[in-house]
């Protein structure tokens, strides 16, 4: 009994806490089974909530890896078979990287971004092939008109030249741009509007006008206003035809000009984007060689260029400006005066020297052709080969020696 009451006493004063702990412990098996049936349903269906989260964030990356790129992905490149084949017809440096090379043959109307589009090449290029023509121009032939000077620029790197290139080094076309398409064709959008983006000058603000009207202009305005060819960026509408639907609206003073001929502005644009390629990835000589040896190297027959209008004033003014004696014309041969076909064989002659002779079938026919020829060959003289300022870019190279340069054409 003692004993019996000594537990109870001790079960009384024992803490609350021990006492329902104890309890606690002394549950049913059923209710202990209840309980941990109930936690692992809870961790159960968050662990669902979790896999739904990760399986539709899969899902959308999933979606989102298969939304078709504009242009084909940079490491597709290294397995283009054309690509290879380009590089290797075109002897380009090992340092040219394959994905540099597709990247050149993305047009912007193909892809937008400019990072994978040869936009920034392009502008390179243009920038490398005009400078260089211009300099082999001057320094070649000193005496040239600057309206020829803007036709022979044109006939060495012009659009229409550059298309003619591209056709050369074998470039193929893509019928569609898109990623699927092989990196090795050229690719570009016919549907969807370029930007002119390798051209630079002035907008006229009389440029409708002159379009519609055939307004003349100067030689100094071309220099001026127009882009390095010569040739006049269009504006905005005529201020007499506002409804006309030749030009678009709000172009004024823009670079990025809408053009209408796809292929050869693709293809002119592919070119200069190598050409910027080659200077970013091998040198400022290397590209300059590149140039020489595909561009300026080809033969441009530029007496055909010119156009005289009144070739005999136009040498007596020549004379006069640079004091040689007034021109004279006399018959050097002639044959078959009374029959059907005479031909008669006429000299320009200043004083002493001879500037020009030409054949006719009448006299003053032969006058003028002889007269030609005189002004040819004043404006085709050619000191030879003699150095370009990009010469002294190069890190062993003297100073500079000033070329001859005339003081321009005769206005006649």
């Amino acid at each position: 009994m003692k004993r019996a009451r000594i537990a109870s006493r001790l079960l009384a004063s024992a803490p609350r806490a021990a006492r329902i702990s104890r309890t606690t412990h002394q549950l049913p098996l059923c209710t202990r089974r209840h309980a941990s049936t109930t936690s692992e349903q809870d961790e159960a269906n968050s662990g669902s909530d979790i896999y739904e989260q990760t399986s539709a964030d899969t899902s959308l990356q999933r979606s989102a890896r298969h939304v078709p790129l504009p242009s084909p992905p940079p490491h597709k490149a290294k397995s283009s078979a054309k690509l290879a084949a380009l590089h290797a017809r075109l002897s380009l440096s090992p340092k040219i990287p394959v994905e540099t090379l597709a990247r050149a043959l993305v047009d912007s109307s193909a892809d937008a971004h400019s990072k994978y589009n040869n936009t920034n090449l392009a502008y390179i290029g243009a920038t490398l092939l005009n400078n260089h023509a211009s300099e082999h121009l001057i320094t070649r032939y000193p005496r040239l008109p600057m309206s020829i000077l803007f036709a022979a620029m044109k006939g060495y790197v012009g659009p229409a030249v550059l298309h003619q290139v591209a056709r050369a080094w074998g470039v193929e076309t893509a019928a569609a741009p898109g990623e699927e398409v092989d990196p090795g064709l050229l690719q570009f959008d016919s549907q969807q509007p370029t930007t002119l983006m390798t051209r630079w000058g002035y907008v006229r603000a009389e440029s409708a006008e002159i379009q519609r009207f055939k307004w003349r202009r100067g030689v100094s305005s071309r220099v001026m206003y127009d882009d390095a060819f010569g040739e006049m960026i269009p504006g905005q509408r005529s201020v007499t035809d506002r409804g006309s639907e030749f030009l678009a609206e709000n172009e004024r003073n823009t670079k990025d000009m809408i053009v209408q001929d796809f292929p050869q502005h693709a293809h002119a644009n592919f070119v200069r984007a190598l050409v910027g390629a080659v200077n970013l990835h091998c040198g400022r000589d290397a590209a300059k060689n590149f140039i020489k040896s595909h561009f300026l190297s080809r033969k441009l027959d530029l007496a055909n260029l010119f156009e005289f209008k009144l070739p005999t004033r136009e040498l007596a003014r020549l004379c006069a400006r640079e004091d040689f004696e007034p021109p004279v014309a006399r018959l050097e041969s002639e044959t078959g005066r009374l029959s059907r076909t005479p031909v008669y064989v006429v000299g320009i002659y200043s004083g002493n020297d001879k500037l020009g002779e030409g054949a006719g079938s009448d006299l003053d026919s032969a006058r003028v052709a002889a007269a030609i020829n005189a002004l040819k060959a004043w404006y085709l003289y050619s000191p030879g080969e003699v150095g370009v300022p990009s010469d002294t870019l190069a890190e062993d190279a003297g100073p500079w020696k000033p070329a001859y340069v005339d003081i321009g054409e005769i206005i006649s």
